[in-house]
């Protein structure tokens, strides 16, 4: 891809003390108004004149944007595939990184990213806006004068945040355990089964305990091969025998995340469960999470749930949705067995789950 690059100058250089790259995928966050009222892709070499604090960070402030700017809804592999490797190959030259992304689909890219960067130790953080930065109430930039701010920060010389995140109003999240909420206020983001990381105020407060450990000498692998042969088939009640076998029979599926409701409870009907259980004989990967935001699957907690565990349907725990079908994609195309990848499902790679699920 033909990136364009903007470097600017925020500070002496005798005053600059960190160095920070911003991916400018798309979304609100870089859109701006132009002379009819048009909302039009935001020229970064101009961002000083729009967020003129950005000289007092004392920080060397590098922009890669995309070719041309993607709506997030048309995110897809190759763009995640774009946006790691971006980090892979200025990996040695910046503090951190900061991807500005469209909200509908950043959970999803911050999920698939926290697999895609494997040893990663400096912080990658996901922001973005409800509003265009040059809007009067814009939300752009607090988030991402913070999102900065945090991809510099460092602690006895290592950064204190060296993961994948999300930052959006004030709070700074686990990117994989992160889940969009909200589309006409501010606080767009949740992550109901793992604490913020830190919330920012007068000062940033950082939650340590929940921060992945800084980890001496980690080498960052970058893995590209990503499996989209997957779907995800939500419960509802009125679910047909036939419509849950003419998803099964998908030309070349390998892998279903099925939303079920509760901790994980479905239909206890004999055409149901027969429908699920030839699937898995047939050697499709069925992960089961919750509908709800905030559950928790436990397979056999309840009547309806013991035959998903009999049958062979895996338990996703408290995983997202949006880290669970990313996960399923990056492991089908990087584990060399079924046994491998269904071991690694129920299990946490990049602190997208708590502990080991229940299979």
């Amino acid at each position: 891809m033909n990136y364009k690059i903007v470097r600017l100058n925020t500070a002496a250089k005798s005053e600059i003390t960190s160095s920070v790259l911003i991916i400018y995928t798309g979304g609100t966050l870089g859109m701006a108004y132009d002379d009819s009222g048009s909302l039009v892709p935001f020229n970064f070499g101009q961002i000083l004149d729009k967020i003129p604090t950005l000289t007092s960070m004392n920080a060397a402030i590098t922009v890669i944007s995309f070719p041309e700017p993607i709506d997030s809804s048309n995110v897809n592999m190759q763009h995640w595939a774009d946006m790691a490797y971006i980090i892979y190959e200025n990996y040695d030259s910046y503090d951190g990184f900061v991807v500005l992304h469209g909200t509908d689909t950043m959970a999803y890219s911050a999920s698939m990213l926290s697999y895609m960067l494997k040893g990663l130790s400096k912080p990658v953080i996901f922001t973005g806006a409800q509003l265009p930065i040059s809007a009067m109430r814009s939300d752009a930039r607090e988030n991402l004068m913070t999102s900065l701010e945090i991809a510099t920060a460092k602690a006895n010389g290592k950064p204190i945040v060296p993961e994948v995140c999300i930052f959006f109003n004030h709070m700074l999240l686990r990117g994989n355990r992160s889940k969009k909420v909200q589309s006409v206020h501010f606080d767009a983001f949740e992550s109901e089964n793992y604490p913020p990381l830190a919330e920012s105020g007068i000062v940033i407060d950082y939650n340590y305990a929940a921060i992945k450990p800084f980890e001496e000498g980690r080498k960052l692998k970058y893995f590209n091969r990503l499996d989209n042969r997957v779907m995800i088939l939500k419960l509802f009640p009125g679910i047909t025998e036939k419509l849950m076998d003419s998803c099964f029979a998908t030309d070349g599926l390998k892998g279903v995340v099925l939303e079920t409701y509760g901790s994980g409870n479905s239909p206890s009907e004999p055409w149901f469960i027969a429908s699920l259980e030839r699937a898995v004989k047939q050697g499709l990967i069925i992960l089961n999470v919750s509908q709800c935001n905030g559950g928790r699957v436990i397979q056999g907690r309840y009547e309806t749930s013991k035959d998903l565990k009999r049958i062979g349907v895996l338990s996703g725990g408290d995983i997202t949705t949006e880290a669970a079908v990313t996960k399923l994609m990056f492991l089908l195309a990087n584990e060399p067995s079924d046994h491998d990848i269904r071991r690694k499902l129920i299990t946490p790679i990049a602190g997208e789950m708590s502990l080991t699920a229940q299979s």
